[in-house]
């Protein structure tokens, strides 16, 4: 593909048969009209994501958002789910897998100029279909059927999921730490003998 660039890429018609139904519907067909949809693209940040999804999920109108990513989106659509399942407890999960066929249009580029050849002629195009995977993550105030696939309850125990440190205190590095006792090892000065260690 080095002689070639992208001149588009466009999706293509749905060919029935793929989960989720045609791409107008979206992957949860029974979702509330209040429902929020955030599209997470490549580029998206997540600061400017959780900020729109956090302030929508306060208000008590909103009972449900959705994260949609696909290609090289998909890992942060699972960072912004999961990072509104911390901040925000009692959020019921349903996660939907599909792909998106999307074709992509190369065209040749010029070769340097060689002799014969006419400045007019058409470069050579190339068509490629591409199945790119896509994700739905579906956050729910309200309880979901457990029996769908892909369900997660809620998290019993919002928060990090490792125990908080035991504090410690600063000291310097000659210091033992506390409770590991103050006492020394004698060490054996040089040339002393066994028996000189014991007396």
């Amino acid at each position: 593909m080095e002689n070639f660039r992208k001149v588009r890429s466009e999706e293509a018609p749905a060919g029935g048969g793929a989960e989720g139904g045609g791409p107008g519907s979206g992957p949860f067909a029974d979702l509330a009209p209040g429902a929020v949809h955030m599209r997470v693209k490549e580029g998206s940040k997540i600061r400017n994501l959780m900020a729109f999804a956090t302030a929508s999920m306060a208000q008590p109108a909103t009972r449900a958002i959705v994260f949609s990513g696909c290609g090289r989106a998909t890992t942060k659509t699972v960072t912004c789910a999961e990072i509104l399942k911390r901040r925000l407890a009692g959020l019921h999960q349903v996660t939907r897998l599909r792909y998106r066929s999307v074709r992509e249009v190369w065209q040749s580029l010029p070769p340097g100029p060689t002799q014969g050849q006419t400045p007019g002629e058409p470069a050579a195009s190339l068509s490629v279909l591409k199945n790119v995977p896509g994700l739905a993550i579906l956050l729910s105030k309200d309880a979901l059927d457990p029996r769908q696939p892909g369900y997660q309850p809620p998290n019993p125990h919002p928060g990090p999921s490792s125990p908080p440190a035991a504090p410690t205190s600063k000291r310097s590095l000659g210091e033992p730490a506390a409770g590991e006792g103050s006492a020394k090892r004698s060490q054996p000065e040089p040339g002393a003998t066994d028996e000189d260690q014991t007396a």
